[in-house]
């Protein structure tokens, strides 16, 4: 494999792992709001997943596997919805 095609595959994987690792994080300010809803902790729940959305944006037009990114975009808009009950 040439020095630039592993590079771009480098590339590719920390994109996917980086909106995974985002969703991740949106879960999480996503499962605080919901056992502890205040103003600060929807509004961060919020910030969280606008942030994952860009970032699952970002991984969905480089990433050779579309699985892990459609698996945690599932993800975010179950906690998307969860967050909407508030």
């Amino acid at each position: 494999m040439a020095k630039h095609d592993h590079n771009s595959s480098l590339q590719r994987q920390s994109q996917t792992s980086q909106a995974q690792n985002s969703v991740e994080t949106a879960h999480k300010a996503t499962t605080q709001a919901l056992s502890h809803p205040t103003p600060i902790t929807v509004q961060q729940a919020h910030n969280a997943i606008e942030k994952a959305e860009h970032a699952l944006e970002s991984a969905t037009t480089v990433s050779m596997n579309q699985t892990p990114v459609d698996q945690a975009r599932e993800s975010l808009e179950e906690d998307k919805e969860n967050l909407s009950q508030l």
